[in-house]
């Protein structure tokens, strides 16, 4: 089973940080990928850039989309990172999340859907 963790966090001020810091965040970010990957549990993952260099399609009603520049919402908060991590359930995708090196922010781990045949077995199930 396939887990998305994404990782919600301020936006930080890159000019406020020093090489050194942000060196070693990276470091401790490869050591728990290289940990992931050793397990045999990473399956992608990445950074984001900041949310300025976002642009957001929106879609009316009737499927017209319409591009706009920036993130889709205005927050503190941005989508700053995810990792999808394959797990054989919530409790082992649980202990992989309590292992990411963050100091701040907050993780929010949800299971991909596997199939449409999946999506076609929740519809009009009561």
């Amino acid at each position: 089973m396939q887990f998305m963790f994404s990782l919600i966090a301020e936006e930080q001020a890159w000019e406020e940080l020093t090489p050194e810091q942000v060196k070693r965040n990276l470091a401790e970010m490869g050591e728990f990928n290289a940990e992931l990957t050793g397990a045999g549990a990473f399956v992608t993952g990445a950074g984001l850039q900041e949310r300025a260099t976002g642009t957001t399609v929106h879609y009316s009603e009737d499927g017209e989309p319409v591009v706009t520049d920036g993130p889709f919402a205005e927050t503190k908060e941005q989508l700053a990172g995810f990792w999808v991590v394959e797990c054989g359930s919530l409790d082992e995708a649980l202990a992989w999340a309590k292992k990411v090196p963050l100091q701040g922010g907050h993780l929010e781990i949800r299971p991909l859907v596997a199939s449409g045949e999946e999506l076609v077995a929740k519809a009009g199930a009561s």
